[in-house]
């Protein structure tokens, strides 16, 4: 194994750990389980619990629902960052 065989193969595992990679996934959390909020189906099933683990995802849909202006904003950064300037 050459060491150009080395970095492509430990390229994958430190994009994994990014900073700007665990913001995308936290914006996008935070969408999804907004948009599940206005699903009534899901929302009983999915965001009944207030509490614990599964309390999470409440609290991600009061985010994006209430910063509505504030998630959009930071999706529209994030994506110029990650189109134009990645």
């Amino acid at each position: 194994m050459t060491n150009a065989d080395c970095v492509i193969l430990s390229s994958p595992s430190s994009i994994v750990y990014s900073f700007d990679g665990i913001l995308v996934f936290g914006l996008l959390f935070i969408c999804t389980c907004a948009y599940l909020k206005k699903v009534p189906r899901l929302n009983s099933w999915l965001l009944s619990e207030k509490k614990g683990v599964w309390g999470v995802f409440y609290k991600a849909a009061v985010i994006g629902t209430r910063l509505h202006i504030a998630v959009a904003i930071s999706c529209l950064a994030m994506a110029f960052y990650i189109v134009f300037l990645k």
